[in-house]
């Protein structure tokens, strides 16, 4: 079964971006021991992708012609008007998140939904009780502020630890399930 995971990494602090979605700080840490094989096992389970706008205009300016999944189907949640980059599968939408599920679930058929980004995206799924799990990369890094790993209202029910290991540079990574019990966070 098709499960929603937010799979991110986030400062020491919890946060996944500055203030002014400034990514040197993660991007120092490129090509860390056992970054590569974790990213290329996840996304080998990978069937649809879902972001939000800010994560789409980062892409884009950043990666400029080109897209980084070309063969996988992509939502992105956004109120501005985009152009889909040439040879992707980019669909752009918008409205609560749990409008779409059902699109995302049968694009992503036997495998699972990626919620790239941004946190503002994967807390309206946490919200609507769809994210099924967490996959996060911490990094050794305070950055004092910026854009919040999971903006909850919260609490949320307590999170079953599942899987817990660490990578090259003093990374940890953490894999979080919300469980099979009541997972709506208001």
């Amino acid at each position: 079964m098709s499960r929603i995971q937010y799979f991110v990494a986030a400062s020491l602090d919890g946060f996944i971006a500055t203030a002014k979605d400034d990514l040197s700080w993660l991007l120092a840490f490129d090509g860390f021991e056992g970054g590569k094989e974790s990213y290329e096992s996840f996304m080998d389970n990978v069937g649809c992708i879902v972001m939000g706008g800010e994560t789409y205009a980062w892409l884009m300016e950043h990666e400029p012609g080109k897209w980084p999944y070309p063969a996988t189907p992509c939502y992105v949640f956004t109120h501005h008007e985009y152009a889909a980059p040439a040879g992707s599968d980019v669909t752009f939408v918008r409205g609560p998140v749990q409008e779409f599920i059902p699109d995302f679930l049968a694009d992503a058929g036997a495998k699972n939904v990626w919620v790239v980004g941004g946190g503002n995206l994967a807390a309206q799924f946490a919200t609507a009780g769809r994210l099924d799990d967490i996959i996060l990369s911490v990094i050794p890094v305070v950055l004092g502020d910026g854009k919040r790993l999971l903006p909850l209202q919260g609490p949320t029910p307590a999170l079953e630890l599942t899987a817990s290991r660490t990578l090259g540079r003093g990374i940890v990574e953490l894999r979080y399930s919300f469980g099979s019990g009541e997972q709506s966070v208001r």
